[in-house]
């Protein structure tokens, strides 16, 4: 498939090797241009523009950071959806709002164009080995369509409506989910140190007992060790997410304290220099609050 890729951070540049790797015909497009440049000797071809990355394409797909980067690569300065094909589809892969996913909606059919929500779950290592989680939504036959281009990238892809924004309702509530477990993780391991438990054998009973999900694996040894590096998924990005689900809880009256208190962690992480690190770090707060 013609597939233009706009986003090549972590996450996206691994994304983008997998489909190339998988045999489809790359246009990339970085505002970074090196990291579109590192794809080129793949045999990616490397866009001058959101506009041209997306002018040939059968498929766009958009893994960026945040709303205002997917406005402005397809509605303001990249005005990619003023010359994506007719019949053409766009992917949205990033984690952004509801609400911004409902205008994409209806500017694509506008236009006479498709959108396709498709967020993933997983870290830049899961991307990089084609393990992500996909939750897609959309119109049945787009999503049919681009399951050539979620195989390459991800392990399983699951169709969660044909409505566009409930994929993107999905994805920032279950990454709501991943604060809630490092938040307690966090508390759970200040009281397991603070009492002389060894943080490791702790983490030895609980992943190798009822508590054996990879979320608990994989936060759980950061936390243990209160080692945050590498960075998989900053606290900055991680604000936004809450942000988004804060948002779309709002709108649907749905209280949800716990949401907010994570967002009272992260802030506090954030005054304390932490913007930049791991959210898991919010872990370090607990620790402080006990003395740790």
């Amino acid at each position: 498939m013609k597939v233009g890729f706009i986003g090549l951070g972590n996450m996206g540049s691994a994304m983008a090797r997998n489909l190339i790797k998988a045999g489809h015909a790359l246009m990339v497009y970085n505002q970074t241009k090196s990291r579109a440049e590192e794809l080129r000797p793949l045999g990616a071809k490397v866009a001058s523009s959101p506009s041209e990355a997306a002018s040939r394409a059968e498929a766009l797909i958009t893994m960026v950071t945040n709303d205002d980067a997917v406005e402005d690569v397809i509605f303001e300065n990249g005005k990619a959806i003023d010359v994506l094909p007719t019949g053409g589809v766009h992917v949205s892969m990033s984690t952004i709002s509801v609400a911004l996913s409902r205008r994409l909606v209806a500017a694509h059919r506008e236009r006479k164009q498709h959108f396709v929500a498709a967020p993933v779950f997983g870290r830049p290592d899961a991307a990089a080995a084609a393990k992500l989680f996909i939750a897609a939504a959309g119109p049945a036959d787009q999503i049919a369509r681009c399951q050539c281009l979620f195989d390459a990238m991800g392990q399983k892809t699951f169709v969660v409506g044909d409505e566009a924004p409930a994929a993107n309702l999905v994805k920032v509530t279950a990454n709501f989910l991943i604060t809630t477990v490092i938040e307690s993780l966090g508390e759970a391991f200040a009281l397991i140190r603070k009492s002389g438990v060894e943080p490791e054998q702790f983490l030895e009973v609980l992943t190798g007992s009822l508590f054996a999900a990879p979320i608990f694996r994989t936060y759980g040894r950061m936390i243990a060790a209160d080692n945050f590096e590498p960075v998989g998924f900053s606290m900055v990005l991680g604000m936004k997410d809450n942000r988004l689900v804060l948002s779309a809880a709002e709108d649907a009256a749905v209280p949800m304290p716990m949401a907010s208190l994570i967002r009272d962690r992260m802030l506090t992480a954030t005054a304390q220099g932490m913007g930049a690190a791991d959210w898991a770090a919010i872990a370090r707060i607990s620790f402080q609050e006990a003395g740790l």
